[in-house]
């Protein structure tokens, strides 16, 4: 091989770094005005063009060199959040001229999704996969795969649950291989893998909801992966990785680690609506304590009525209180309550309704899955087996403390004595990160 090789050679290695560099500026870098990473991202393109059209013309003339060439123009000019068709229309030569090239696969396909093809994305996606396995390809597909059940709209087809679900089944047994397994690897693999765990805490996430019923159990799962991943140095500065683990303690109503987690992330990533997601809470805090507060001063206005011992007939199970629930899950017993307020707020679901006991005891009700005018003031709801939580944390310098019963399924909820109607609200509030990168 002569000199001359070996330098058109090196100037490629120098082009491929070039790249890596500019991706890492884009994943790492999150300044308050967006426009200064713009500037950064368009000057380090810049730079990594020029060194890349510094090949010289008897490296670019075979079939490989040339999709080498190609993939790494188009994966440059791919970094921007826009989508240019100048990048597609390079990658896209690139693939033709080498079909193996997985990673330009992983470039095209990210390039159509910030088109808005997301069918295609998924094609190229899977077009990738089947040259070579490839972990990033498989972040992308989990992500894009989410994106796609969260459907067209705010809200799902019930049509679309079962493939949906198969989908996301499909995705969980091959994270849970792909990363479950103990194998010596070298810091790129260890890498990837966490990568992949922070991915599979968004499938576990997305599955919370795809059957229209909340499975609390992915949420843990996902809130678990979510961690693993946090145990690279690099994860750490990944906004979007505090963002999910929020939203999964969101939907656990862990209030404090949520707000903890959407701050985290807003702070390494103004650009993300997290500070958006951080003032919904308080707003819900605030006006659970505010309802609250007017309840207690109401509490001896209205005696205990006679209904609460008719009501609790209906339920085989022993009868409890508010302050005779265990935290957590409570077996073989059942609360019966009056419904006293609903509260309106703007955040997703559940709903919450402020609910007394026999004993004039408030505490909140929420319950996802039900349509808001399936449960009015006034009515009767017996809670069987209910699941307690008591919420006790202070937050820039205001405290809130109030009981909690949460509703999982509406196997556990009488209204009125009776299983309610089949109303259910199913929505897509998935709202963990998954932009195409």
């Amino acid at each position: 091989m002569g000199a001359g090789d070996e330098g058109g050679e090196d100037v490629m290695a120098m082009a491929g770094s070039a790249a890596d560099e500019l991706y890492t500026l884009r994943d790492s870098f999150f300044p308050a005005d967006i426009l200064e990473k713009d500037s950064k991202l368009k000057s380090l393109a810049d730079s990594a063009l020029q060194i890349l059209d510094a090949v010289p013309e008897a490296k670019r003339t075979s079939p490989l060199q040339r999709a080498s060439f190609e993939y790494l123009r188009g994966k440059i000019l791919d970094v921007f959040p826009v989508y240019r068709k100048e990048a597609e229309d390079h990658l896209s030569k690139a693939v033709k001229l080498n079909p193996s090239l997985s990673d330009a696969w992983l470039c095209l396909g990210n390039c159509i999704w910030k088109k808005g093809d997301l069918a295609s994305a998924r094609n190229c996606f899977s077009l990738g996969l089947s040259k070579a396995p490839n972990k990033k390809i498989l972040c992308q597909l989990s992500m894009l795969e989410r994106k796609l059940a969260q459907g067209n709209g705010h809200t799902l087809q019930l049509k679309t649950f079962d493939s949906i679900s198969k989908i996301l089944r499909t995705k969980l047994k091959v994270w849970k291989k792909a990363f479950g397994l103990p194998k010596e690897r070298s810091p790129w693999m260890l890498r990837m893998e966490i990568l992949g765990v922070n991915c599979l805490g968004n499938a576990c996430l997305t599955s919370f909801f795809v059957n229209g019923v909340p499975d609390y159990n992915r949420l843990f799962q996902s809130i678990k992966a979510y961690q693993n991943a946090e145990k690279d140095e690099n994860m750490t500065h990944c906004p979007d990785l505090y963002f999910n683990c929020a939203t999964a303690n969101k939907y656990l109503q862990n209030y404090q680690r949520a707000l903890t987690g959407f701050e985290a992330a807003a702070l390494k990533d103004p650009g993300l609506n997290a500070f958006e997601e951080v003032r919904k809470i308080v707003n819900v805090l605030d006006k659970i304590e505010d309802a609250m507060k007017v309840q207690f001063r109401k509490k001896n206005k209205d005696p205990p009525s006679s209904l609460f011992a008719e009501v609790s007939k209906s339920s085989s199970q022993g009868r409890a209180t508010i302050k005779t629930l265990a935290e957590g899950q409570n077996k073989s017993v059942a609360l019966t309550g009056r419904v006293l307020h609903f509260l309106k707020h703007d955040d997703a679901p559940p709903l919450y309704y402020i609910v007394c006991d026999s004993e004039q005891n408030c505490f909140v009700l929420s319950i996802y899955g039900l349509h808001s005018n399936a449960l009015k003031e006034g009515d009767w709801v017996t809670l069987l087996e209910p699941y307690h939580q008591s919420v006790d944390f202070s937050w820039k310098n205001k405290h809130y403390g109030f009981s909690s019963i949460r509703v999982d399924f509406m196997g556990q909820l009488l209204v009125n004595g009776k299983a309610p109607s089949a109303h259910l609200a199913v929505q897509s509030m998935i709202q963990a990160q998954h932009k195409p990168s």
